[in-house]
């Protein structure tokens, strides 16, 4: 007989030792600890997948030490260029050395572009980059590097998806810079579940940013996206890194838009700007010049919005059309424009200024491809669908902005004096702002209204006197 048969283990010690088996969701990253066909965090159904864990330790030691935070040194934080001008515009300066960033997009979107220029820009400036290509082939990737013309002597090339096999490349290369493209692809041996599972994504991303930091290393993940625009994976995929970074637009349309939701090195209030070209994606220097470069001035329907995309200023023009309907039902059409928004608008313009919509169809955009989200979209976009309607046009040289109330009011909105600057720097005159709006820049007329009925009248859409700048 042994000891252990003398003295048997007590049973809560045994399963505290065996591996804990959770149920972790796929949409939302929330953990259960039974299988269920909805999950309760996000309510999302067949979601829940088995996740196997270490097993729970009987007691808790401390492993470091705690210190006052005042005695704590300051880190040395510091961005290095990335050579984009624009992706170090929305990054506060560039990439900090040691951090880790994640880039999302719907596919064809120009990820791998924008990753491969950054790749090439490090190695260009004297650093070695690795590229971890675990989705398309050498060949491929080095036909793209062709067609960019980013063939540097310090960018390497790997295709493993391998983890273990990633962490060699980094042994024997020690790069300044490693980008994986992309995360959903990568799987370790060791963690239990297909490539892209939420076990798989979760340890091989706390793998690489634990890697990250103790080599000094920068790496740029990218990451894919679910069907509804978020990025695909557990959110402790997004809570664990440093950076995430969204490269958004219309496939459509050349121009592209990198917004970073999270960013613990600096603001997350600046944009990016790229267009799509033959050689790459290309930064835009001056966006209010190329959303309005074919603008037609001498058509009804359109209004110009000086728009903030965080702290930077776009001039964009928003257009209406509206006809006689054809159908018992209306149709309301929106591209660019929250359609919830457009029926709030078609209401207020009915109701409080008089101008009947219910048995028309009515077409809004916002022309470039881009997504106009903010309240003081709403007055360019009501003076818009008047315009339509009357067949009067706005000046040419007039912009508007302000949020409109369901009592037709015209409320302030942030930033407008910057918005003003922009407008008065592209060769706008005229503006129709609520009545709180500060004052413009000389030579930049400001007509104050307080009503959307106002606004209409002030205008001249209603056919009682010359439109704004006419």
């Amino acid at each position: 007989m042994t000891s252990t048969d003398l003295h048997p283990e007590p049973t809560t010690l045994r399963a505290q030792r065996r591996p804990r088996t959770d149920f972790a969701c796929t949409a939302c990253g929330a953990t259960q600890p039974t299988w269920a066909g909805r999950c309760p965090g996000c309510g999302e159904w067949n979601t829940l997948e088995e996740v196997v864990g270490r097993a729970m330790a009987s007691a808790a030691v401390a492993t470091t030490e705690a210190v006052p935070l005042a005695d704590v040194p300051a880190g040395s934080a510091v961005p290095a260029p990335t050579g984009c001008s624009e992706l170090d515009r929305a990054l506060g300066g560039g990439l900090v050395p040691g951090s880790v960033t994640l880039l999302g997009g719907e596919p064809g979107i120009g990820k791998s572009t924008l990753t491969l220029q950054v790749a090439a820009g490090r190695a260009r400036a004297g650093g070695r980059a690795l590229l971890v290509s675990a989705e398309e082939s050498a060949a491929q990737v080095r036909r793209r590097a062709e067609r960019l013309g980013v063939l540097e002597d310090g960018l390497w090339l790997a295709g493993d998806a391998d983890l273990g096999s990633i962490l060699a490349h980094l042994d024997r290369l020690s790069p300044d810079l490693l980008v994986v493209d992309s995360i959903q692809t990568v799987h370790d041996p060791d963690v239990t579940g297909a490539p892209g599972s939420v076990a798989q994504v979760r340890a091989c991303a706390h793998r690489l940013v634990v890697e990250a930091k103790r080599r000094g290393t920068t790496v740029l993940l990218v990451g894919h996206v679910t069907k509804e625009g978020s990025l695909a994976g557990p959110k402790v995929l997004e809570h664990v890194v440093d950076t995430v970074a969204d490269l958004v637009g219309d496939r459509h349309h050349a121009l592209r838009l990198l917004r970073v939701a999270k960013h613990r090195f600096g603001p997350t209030d600046e944009l990016g700007l790229f267009a799509m070209e033959v050689g790459g994606l290309a930064p835009v220097e001056d966006p209010g010049r190329l959303f309005l470069a074919d603008r037609a001035v001498e058509a009804s329907g359109s209004a110009v919005l000086p728009a903030m995309e965080g702290r930077r200023p776009l001039l964009v023009e928003l257009q209406a059309l509206v006809v006689r309907a054809t159908t018992p039902h209306p149709r309301r059409s929106s591209q660019g424009v929250d359609p919830r928004r457009l029926a709030l608008l078609l209401a207020v313009l009915d109701r409080r200024a008089g101008l009947e919509l219910g048995a028309l169809d009515v077409y809004v955009t916002a022309v470039g491809g881009v997504q106009v989200t903010e309240p003081g979209a709403d007055l360019p976009l009501a003076l818009a669908v008047a315009s339509a309607l009357t067949g009067r046009r706005l000046g040419a040289d007039s912009v508007a902005c302000g949020e409109i109330g369901l009592g037709g009011e015209v409320r302030q909105v942030a930033h407008l004096e910057r918005r003003l600057q922009e407008a008065h720097r592209l060769g706008f005159r005229r503006a129709v702002l609520p009545q709180s709006a500060p004052a413009g820049p000389d030579g930049l007329e400001v007509v104050r209204v307080r009503t959307l009925a106002e606004a209409v009248a002030a205008t001249g859409l209603l056919g009682d006197g010359p439109a704004v700048g006419d």
